[in-house]
């Protein structure tokens, strides 16, 4: 069969759909070597992701107005059996058959958490990219039941497939990490967040569950965000100065991919308290690297920790604060909580991913 794959999302961005498309494009090719793979590149990115697919440059951008019929009329030279849009959004022709990802529903289930544009975009599309697919694949349980209930997709339509781990996230040797947290100027032991700064990522609720934290317990490590500027961010930091944390707030953007590892492990604790998350990215990856997490019981978290975390409430800030200081201070929890950590990260992995991905190709091509 010939097998398309949407790739124009990674010119633009690294983070997490970009990255599921990544290691998708590495390894389907290898798992299904009888097939052609064809790869849909955004005109002008120089990688390559897999030198055994047949690489197709492409000039729709992603995102584009008008990329449903543009890049349709891309794909019809290549006389595709199948299309896999890993980022929601199928063209409406160019394939005997389309497979989309629909990662989460937040623009539906939350719009006050998107800009305007990014709702318009998902909004106006997703209904009819629901109905147009053959096949919809999701990282959770959570988020097929938003496509089931805010969306009416059939359920036997949609393939709850997880997501994987990288494998560099794993425990990291004490000189390595220390040699790490001296670039940063950190010491040990920080409160850790990774993600966007952006409003569904609930950042205040963090900063005021850590404000708490300091009132009570004068040598309470400092804060540590991790992650790029999103929109509303302002409002964010200066919450931050009223509380008075400026001088026990660090934040790091643009952080190396190599060096997040040993960020991981030199936190006393990680805490991913979102409103709504798709997957949770952080949450695995802290895990996988030792480090004792703890994440909003909401949405397809639970999932991704299991039995391995500190669940809270994000709307409750007192619920967050006392669970921060029972990580950072129970020897017997703490270990309780790394040991688990550990066994539920080594569940998720990309090989398993991508081989519920092509028997979901096989499935719909049958």
């Amino acid at each position: 069969m010939r097998l398309g794959l949407d790739l124009r999302l990674t010119y633009y961005t690294r983070g997490g759909i970009a990255r599921y498309t990544r290691r998708l494009a590495e390894r389907l090719p290898m798992l299904a070597a009888p097939h052609t793979h064809l790869h849909f590149y955004r005109r002008g990115h120089t990688e390559t992701f897999a030198p055994q697919a047949h690489r197709v440059e492409c000039r729709t951008p992603a995102h584009h107005r008008w990329e449903t019929v543009a890049l349709g009329v891309e794909l019809l030279p290549h006389r595709l059996d199948l299309f896999h849009s890993p980022d929601f959004i199928p063209p409406r022709f160019g394939a005997r058959r389309f497979v989309i990802t629909v990662h989460d529903l937040a623009f539906l289930r939350y719009p006050q958490f998107l800009t305007a544009e990014s709702r318009r975009y998902y909004n106006g599309q997703i209904a009819s990219a629901v109905r147009r697919a053959h096949a919809i694949s999701a990282d959770s349980h959570a988020t097929k039941a938003d496509l089931v209930n805010l969306l009416g997709a059939p359920p036997e339509k949609i393939t709850v497939i997880p997501l994987g781990l990288d494998a560099h996230f794993h425990p990291r040797s004490q000189s390595e990490v220390a040699a790490t947290l001296a670039r940063f100027n950190l010491l040990r032991g920080y409160v850790l967040f990774v993600g966007t700064f952006e409003p569904r990522k609930n950042v205040p609720a963090l900063l005021q569950a850590c404000a708490q934290l300091r009132a009570r317990w004068q040598d309470a490590p400092p804060l540590v965000l991790v992650g790029n500027t999103g929109w509303l961010f302002e409002e964010t930091m200066r919450l931050a100065h009223e509380l008075k944390l400026d001088s026990h707030l660090h934040r790091l953007e643009n952080v190396p991919e190599a060096d997040l590892p040993a960020l991981y492990c030199g936190a006393g604790v990680c805490v991913l308290p979102s409103h709504y998350e798709g997957f949770g990215f952080p949450v695995l990856e802290a895990m996988g690297c030792g480090t004792p997490v703890i994440y909003a019981n909401i949405s397809s978290l639970p999932e991704v920790a299991g039995q391995a975390g500190l669940p809270i409430d994000p709307n409750d800030v007192d619920a967050l604060a006392e669970a921060i200081h029972r990580a950072l201070t129970d020897s017997g929890l703490r270990a309780d909580l790394i040991e688990r950590g550990l066994a539920q990260a080594k569940t998720f992995t990309w090989d398993k991913t991508a081989r519920a991905t092509l028997a979901l190709y096989e499935s719909v091509l049958a």
